[in-house]
């Protein structure tokens, strides 16, 4: 059952439940504040294979499996799994999951992936179309610097604005019934696009739809910020959050007190070098997956709304001088 608040909103009569999680990281996640909470670490950004690709196929190959055995469940209990990554035409996610034998949908929603595929996920359940399903993505900071900037090898210098592409995957399994975190409202974000055209300012060019959804949440649903232990945006790094944090200001609104974004998050900023924060798929899939949902599970926390942030742009689209059209999709998460 589900009931439809405005346009964009759907509050969930029939919550989604979280009934297992994983989170995959590398090397510079394993050095940053939030190492302990992830499943499995990897020093070797290869992950044991030959190419930067075949390991963010590993990455995704890990996380699912970690999932499924911390939920004691099997390959075949999976009625879909519902995955993408940044990569072109998502290879990372079908040569990572074409052994598993699961139906399979393929999205991209770039860096916003993870609440498309929890939201997704949500309504499939939420609907009866599913009894348990997967929803997981991946990035990795070597695949996505070749892609859509420079290869790393090539050592070009990083603005101030730029961010750090997080080597990391994020998994959960939601089903319709179970005792974890519920899913109990979804909100799916609309194209904005502010004229943004710098690839190496993803949070200026995002902070604008994460704005966009969130007040679009806020009014469907009657709360605010204030309603949450924490509203968290992703990967939106420290320029994005603070023009975020501006826009509500001029509506009156205060964010200051519970906000943060989880390319803050992610790493030790200063002593990483990283820049304006974090970035990627697996940057909120695996703070979601990792710190989040232990931290609701430990009852630190009981109730966040959970807003990933996504650039639609292509090489191409970038090559050919067009600006970055962005979308975040938003999920109240409560005990």
């Amino acid at each position: 059952m589900q009931k439809r608040l405005g346009r964009q909103t759907v509050a969930l009569e029939k919550p989604a439940v979280i009934l297992a999680h994983a989170a995959v990281g590398g090397k510079q996640e394993g050095e940053g504040p939030l190492a302990g909470y992830f499943d499995y670490l990897c020093e070797d950004s290869f992950f044991g294979e030959e190419t930067w690709e075949k390991a963010e196929s590993t990455m995704q190959k890990i996380a699912l499996s970690r999932t499924l055995e911390k939920g004691g469940f099997s390959p075949g209990q999976l009625d879909y799994v519902l995955a993408g990554d940044l990569l072109n035409q998502c290879i990372g996610t079908s040569f990572g999951l074409r052994d598993f034998n699961i139906p399979f949908y393929g999205l991209y929603g770039a860096c916003s992936t993870m609440g498309e595929s929890l939201a997704l996920g949500s309504l499939l359940i939420a609907g009866g179309f599913a009894q348990r399903l997967a929803a997981m993505t991946s990035s990795h900071f070597c695949t996505a610097e070749r892609q859509y900037r420079m290869p790393v090898p090539y050592g070009n210098q990083r603005t101030p604005t730029a961010q750090w592409t997080a080597t990391a995957s994020g998994c959960v399994i939601l089903g319709d019934e179970g005792t974890g975190p519920r899913i109990t409202a979804v909100t799916c974000g609309k194209i904005v696009d502010k004229g943004i055209s710098d690839v190496n300012n993803m949070g200026a060019a995002m902070a604008p739809a994460a704005y966009d959804t969130l007040a679009a949440h806020f009014q469907a649903t009657g709360t605010g910020p204030e309603d949450y232990d924490l509203v968290l945006t992703g990967d939106l790094g420290v320029l994005g959050h603070q023009i975020v944090t501006e826009f509500f200001q001029q509506d009156g609104v205060d964010m200051s007190k519970n906000y943060q974004d989880c390319g803050m998050l992610l790493y030790d900023i200063q002593k990483q070098d990283m820049h304006a924060g974090a970035s990627g798929c697996g940057c909120a899939a695996s703070v979601l997956c990792g710190y989040l949902l232990r931290q609701m599970e430990a009852n630190h926390l009981k109730k966040i709304l959970f807003a990933p942030t996504g650039a639609l742009l292509s090489p191409t689209s970038s090559f050919q001088g067009e600006s970055i059209p962005s979308i975040c999709h938003a999920l109240t998460i409560e005990k």
